[in-house]
């Protein structure tokens, strides 16, 4: 081969390469260019406000989120235009403190804890069940020698919280009304839950647990060999249920809703199914002023039995 006869090499190249290019950029003709940056649309991007619901810790957080988390997807499906999240809390204190920050935006509380959560600005719009059902109850072993409340001088009882209403308020009450002295005559254990209350009194580490009815029912399903080894041996008399509170800036539109729902509960296949859940039997009309008789109760047992507040 003749040296005139060579081509250079990028010559060459740029021959064999032009088909190939041109068949590239046919092949990507018709095809829109990806987007960079930001990308915009014509529909508008809504950000739904987000409510939070707090539960008094009437059980550890993973039972609680089981039994109280239908309630908030029912929500969130019957109020599209709004975002509805469940707040567990690991103790009474931790509970208080939150809405003592006005953090949730609504509340179901015990009767104690909403008498302090009206202090921070929520109201009453709905109560939990029926009123007999908000009591105390003593669990002891069915081979107790328990025979009325003054045998349990100088033994242990299991309670929830210092703050535990129907678990611990009312249940020293009870215990001070039939003559003891709870500060000096029992040996009280905080133990953080109702079900733990209830198991220290099956092992035998206390004489006797306070609770009340939904916890012990709970408790009965859940674990029916552990339950039969136990019975109940005093109650209380009652007091108004758990309230369903909502914080003073919540909208109009939206408490009202939520109250609307509640109230419908019993009335639909899910909302029952709901219900029964929570070992809840419906919710009724409820405010305010509905519990005066616990502030009238609270006052009574801070100056006859010991402090409630945080001071």
């Amino acid at each position: 081969m003749s040296y005139k006869n060579m081509l250079p090499a990028s010559r060459v190249f740029f021959a064999w390469s032009l088909p190939l290019l041109a068949a590239l950029l046919l092949a990507g003709c018709g095809r829109e260019a990806e987007p960079v940056g930001p990308q915009y649309g014509n529909a508008p991007v809504v950000d739904r406000p987000l409510y939070r619901l707090a539960i008094v810790p009437l059980s550890n957080p993973e039972k609680l989120n089981q039994t109280y988390q239908p309630l908030i997807d029912y929500l969130n499906q019957h109020i599209p235009d709004a975002r509805f999240e469940l707040e567990t809390s690991r103790d009474f204190a931790a509970y208080e403190t939150k809405f003592r920050a006005r953090a949730p935006a609504l509340l179901l509380p015990n009767p104690w804890q909403s008498l302090q959560a009206m202090q921070a600005g929520y109201h009453v719009i709905a109560m939990a069940g029926d009123a007999e059902d908000f009591r105390g109850i003593f669990i002891v072993r069915r081979d107790s020698v328990l025979k009325i409340p003054a045998d349990l001088k100088g033994k242990a009882i299991a309670y929830p919280a210092p703050t535990a209403m129907a678990a611990c308020i009312m249940p020293q009450w009870f215990l001070h009304q039939h003559g003891l002295d709870v500060n000096r005559d029992i040996d009280n254990h905080y133990v953080g839950s109702q079900e733990s209350a209830i198991l220290n009194t099956l092992s035998g580490q206390v004489a006797a647990a306070a609770t009340w009815p939904p916890a012990w029912r709970g408790f009965q399903k859940e674990h029916p060999q552990e339950a039969a080894q136990l019975k109940v041996i005093w109650e209380t008399p009652p007091l108004p249920n758990l309230p369903m509170m909502a914080r003073d800036d919540l909208p109009d539109t939206i408490r009202e809703r939520v109250r609307a729902l509640l109230f419908g509960l019993n009335g639909t296949l899910q909302g029952r199914v709901i219900l029964a859940t929570m070992e809840t039997s419906h919710f009724s009309r409820a405010d305010d002023t509905s519990y005066v008789p616990v502030r009238d109760f609270v006052a009574r047992f801070e100056s006859e039995v010991r402090p409630l507040a945080r001071k």
